[in-house]
């Protein structure tokens, strides 16, 4: 509560509070003259408290009205008094006003960033209440299922009808679906890669090792940082998962899994390094430990005869 200025209500202001509690009264305004509180009545019925402060009214105004409003309240009785209304523009005090109050009032109050990643989290938790009719996720992820043209590109795709495939996820419909289907030289990759939404994609990453002639398959998943939103990022990254696996029920090995945050990381180089990493020799060396300090030359003792 701030400071009050020790405004109070005259002695006919309080008489007519105590009857307009009779329901007869609708409403009631009052304000402040010569340093008392004073009224004048339309008709009306409720009660609500409309704090009409404009923008143009002085610093001085603004003060004595915020430091008197409770005194307001405790004097005319604050139980019957059910909502307050603070207007500084006219159109707030219309009843279209009064509804954008009650529906802003009514709304939840914004959550920050960290916030609303905590809220997707907890939804896509993994509930244990079972049920016939519930959606159950496993502890891998969210399984979602795929279009009939995804299942179609993945079984073009182990008969090496393309080297290239593209998915997103429809996040209304929680469905995977088929983006593009292709032969694209590697050159080309990057260039697939979308800067604004996340997407799966399969690459077969054709090459030399050894001096064998091998195709991988790589399974990528793009995220191009906050620029997508919480939702999207929660939804890819809870499918990939239980999507890869997927991938490979339909005939298709995946060498190496991969998460990019953009198209330029995907060069020959760095697939290489990724599905043929260098090994390196770990193997602890020991070096033979030294022996004690030198305490100087042995000194020789003669033997005592026995007597």
């Amino acid at each position: 509560m701030s400071h009050q200025t020790g405004i109070k209500a005259n002695a006919e202001l309080l008489k007519f509070f105590g009857k307009c509690k009779d329901g007869k009264t609708r409403v009631l305004k009052v304000s402040i003259e010569n340093g008392n509180l004073d009224y004048k009545i339309p008709t009306g019925y409720a009660w609500m408290l409309i704090s009409w402060v404009p923008e143009a009214a002085t610093v001085r105004q603004k003060m004595l009205y915020a430091s008197t409003k409770a005194t307001l309240k405790l004097e005319f009785g604050s139980g019957h008094i059910k909502e307050e209304l603070n207007c500084t523009a006219k159109d707030e005090t219309t009843l279209q006003g009064y509804q954008r109050h009650k529906v802003e009032f009514s709304s939840p109050a914004p959550l920050t960033s960290r916030e609303e990643e905590l809220a997707e989290i907890r939804k896509s938790e993994v509930k244990t209440d079972f049920g016939i009719d519930t959606k159950q996720q496993t502890l891998g992820g969210i399984n979602c299922p795929i279009s009939e043209s995804a299942a179609a590109a993945l079984n073009d795709m182990r008969r090496r009808a393309y080297n290239y495939l593209q998915f997103r996820i429809d996040l209304e419909e929680e469905k995977i679906h088929l983006v593009s289907a292709a032969n694209i030289d590697l050159l080309k990759l990057p260039g697939q890669i979308p800067t604004d939404h996340a997407r799966y994609h399969l690459y077969l990453f054709t090459h030399e090792y050894e001096g064998a002639h091998l195709d991988s398959m790589v399974f990528v998943y793009s995220m191009p940082g906050y620029s997508c939103s919480i939702r999207e990022r929660m939804m890819y990254s809870s499918c990939k998962g239980p999507f890869s696996a997927t991938i490979e029920r339909h005939g298709i090995e995946i060498a190496k899994k991969l998460e990019i945050d953009s198209g330029t990381e995907l060069t020959e180089e760095f697939l290489y390094e990724e599905i043929h990493p260098r090994k390196l020799n770990l193997r602890p060396q020991f070096s033979k430990p030294k022996g004690p300090p030198s305490r100087g030359a042995k000194r020789l003792t003669k033997p005592q005869a026995v007597e």
